[in-house]
């Protein structure tokens, strides 16, 4: 496949015309037209559909687009910081990271990146779905225990452990009667909390009497004395350590894992590679203290 018309339909691809990617890049509108045809030629495929006013790319060239975009650019930095006798990292970097590892350690974690990095411009999307990293365009993924993914390599980089804590004000029933509690997401009634102390293991009924879309905003509400949560030990262990509240026991289950993801067939971008590096020394041990005395105290407002 000839590269340089490769690059050619990718800049008529990301301008949606000959005429804007002409003007953008300088280049003859002519050569640009001829190019993209003899790659349609050379795979035998149309890549485009061309009306009077509009060109829209086809099914084969979306997807052509979506898998030798990134590839191109990286191409073309490493080309650049070569001929520049240099290797730092610039270019962009997308990351999309799950909402709670955001809210309290990704702005300083980017910060501190871009101090370090200023050639590169740092993207970081919150989210806590699946996404697709090629279609998408993102250079890293950031998941809590992720599914298996033969397309994907990663890492766990930080753990964690659920646990049962309350405020001191909140006795723990000993009748037997349900334990009012909060909960992230949609409250089920009649539902019962496994609880793991050093005595042994426990069964508790609870009562949802609130139910939210944060942990964070159950740890401020468990804090209030509104009912017992089930949190991050990361999130709640200076609060534990300040008598604000008490741990009830430990949740039995799988460990809580932080993975970083990025896609097999992708060369590893030296982008990719600084942030990995950024993670480790934040992380270098990757326990829930880490990340406490990453995160910090949370005072109560």
């Amino acid at each position: 496949m000839d590269l340089l018309a490769l690059a050619d339909f990718n800049l008529v691809a990301r301008y949606g015309g000959f005429g804007k990617a002409s003007r953008a890049a300088g280049r003859p509108k002519a050569t640009l037209s001829r190019r993209v045809a003899e790659l349609e030629a050379s795979l035998d495929l149309r890549l485009f559909e061309r009306g009077a006013r509009v060109l829209k790319l086809t099914e084969e060239g979306r997807a052509l687009f979506e898998r030798t975009g990134q590839l191109l650019t990286e191409l073309g930095e490493t080309a650049a910081a070569i001929a520049s006798g240099g290797h730092s990292p610039r270019g962009r970097l997308r990351i999309s990271a799950p909402l709670l590892f955001s809210q309290i350690a990704m702005g300083k974690l980017a910060a501190g990146f871009a101090l370090k990095y200023p050639d590169v411009r740092l993207e970081v999307t919150t989210e806590d779905r699946p996404v697709d990293m090629v279609e998408e365009a993102y250079d890293l993924v950031i998941r809590v225990n992720p599914e298996p993914d033969e397309s994907l390599v990663g890492r766990v980089f930080l753990r964690d452990r659920l646990v049962v804590v309350a405020s001191p004000k909140l006795r723990r029933p000993l009748d037997g009667s349900a334990v009012p509690v909060v909960v992230r997401g949609p409250a089920r009634q009649g539902e019962v909390w496994n609880i793991e102390t050093p005595k042994g293991k426990s069964e508790v009924a609870v009562n949802p009497v609130l139910s939210l879309s944060s942990l964070i905003m159950v740890r401020d509400a468990v804090r209030m004395g509104v009912g017992a949560g089930r949190l991050p030990i990361s999130l709640v262990s200076h609060d534990l350590g300040d008598g604000k509240l008490i741990h009830w026991g430990d949740v039995g289950g799988p460990e809580i894992t932080l993975w970083t993801l990025y896609p097999t067939r992708r060369l590893l971008s030296a982008r990719v590679s600084a942030f990995l590096d950024h993670l480790r020394q934040a992380f270098p041990k990757g326990t829930p203290d880490e990340l406490a005395a990453y995160v910090g105290r949370f005072e109560v407002l």
